[in-house]
C-alpha cells in the first residue's frame, strides 16, 4: 500500500518493537465508516498492527454514535474506541456504555457518567494495552480537571501494564500540548482528537511519548470539519441557526502507526498515514 502523506519519527532506542499500535482519528458520519471499511484489513496486515484504537463520537451521521453503528466498527476490525463531548448525542448509547467497556467516555466526566474511561486490552500478541479517554476543557463542556485525572489513572494501573495510549479529546493545541508534556515518558503516547484538522507536529517527546495535537479526522474533506460548508458559511455570516449535513467528497482515512517497547512503554517510532 502507498501512503499518499507518510511521515515517520526517529527511534527511540535501540530495540525492535513489541507493539505497534493503529489510531484512526474521528470518524465521521458514513463516509468515515466506508474508509474504514475499505482501509483497515489492508493497514493491520501491512503495518502488522497488534491493536486498532479508534474515536468513534461523530460516526453515527456526524454526531454521537447509536449501539449499531458501534457493533458496524467492532466487526470492522476495531478493538477498541474513545469518544468525547458527542458521545452523549444519541440517548440510546447510555445503557450500551455500561454493558460495553470497549467504548470509552471520557474519564473526567464527573461520577454518575454512564460508561468508563479506562479500558485495558489485549492486542494480538498478548500484550496488554492501557486505552485511556481524555477531554479537555477549554472551550469544552464543564469536567473534572483532565491532568488530575490523568494522573489519578496512572496511579491506579497495573504497573506491569506498560504499553498506555491516550485519546485527548480538546479544542486548543496549547491544552494538548501541555497534556503532552505532563504524561511524557509516563505513557506510550498522547494522540489528540476533536478538531478533526490533522497536524504535522507528529513526534517523540524528550521521555518516550509519541505524540501528535490532532490525528485529524477519518471522513470528507471537501467540508467544513466534515460538515457540507454552505450551511456553515450562512451561520457564520448571519449568526442564526442552520441544519448541518454531512458532507460525502474527497474522503480519506487519517490515522497514526505508534510502535512500543513493551518491557517500558516507551514509544518507538510514530508514523503518520493518510489514505484517500
Amino acid at each position: 500500500m502507498r501512503y499518499p502523506v507518510p511521515y515517520r519519527c526517529g527511534f527511540f532506542g535501540s530495540r525492535e518493537p513489541d507493539m505497534n499500535l493503529l489510531f484512526i482519528g474521528d470518524i465521521f458520519a458514513s463516509p468515515g465508516r466506508r474508509a474504514v471499511y475499505e482501509h483497515l484489513e489492508q493497514i493491520v496486515t501491512e503495518e502488522e498492527i497488534h491493536l486498532v484504537v479508534a474515536n468513534c463520537e461523530n460516526a453515527a451521521g456526524g454526531f454521537g454514535v447509536t449501539p449499531a453503528v458501534a457493533e458496524e466498527l467492532f466487526a470492522a476490525g476495531i478493538d477498541v474506541m474513545t469518544s468525547g463531548n458527542h458521545i452523549w448525542d444519541k440517548r440510546e448509547i447510555y445503557g450500551y456504555l455500561d454493558s460495553k467497556p470497549e467504548l470509552l467516555r471520557p474519564a473526567n466526566y464527573p461520577d454518575g457518567a454512564p460508561g468508563r474511561g479506562v479500558f485495558i486490552a489485549e492486542g494480538r500478541n498478548r500484550v496488554r494495552c492501557a486505552v485511556i479517554n481524555l477531554q479537555g476543557r477549554t472551550y469544552m463542556p464543564n469536567t473534572d480537571c483532565p491532568f488530575r485525572t490523568a494522573d489519578a489513572i496512572l496511579e491506579q494501573l497495573d504497573p506491569a501494564v506498560k504499553v498506555r495510549i491516550v485519546d485527548f479529546h480538546a479544542e486548543v493545541t496549547s491544552e494538548k500540548m501541555a497534556m503532552g508534556w505532563h504524561l511524557d515518558g509516563r505513557v506510550t503516547a498522547v494522540l489528540g482528537t476533536h478538531t478533526h484538522v490533522p497536524t504535522a507536529d507528529t513526534r517523540i517527546l524528550a521521555q518516550g511519548t509519541a505524540y501528535q495535537t490532532d490525528v485529524g479526522m477519518t471522513g470528507p474533506y471537501d467540508s467544513i470539519i466534515g460538515v457540507k460548508p454552505d450551511p456553515v458559511m450562512r451561520r457564520f455570516l448571519t449568526a442564526l441557526p442552520a441544519r448541518m449535513e454531512a458532507a460525502k467528497r474527497n474522503v480519506q482515512l487519517h490515522a497514526v502507526v505508534v510502535s512500543a517497547d513493551e518491557a517500558t512503554g516507551r514509544a518507538v517510532s510514530i508514523k503518520r498515514i493518510a489514505l484517500p
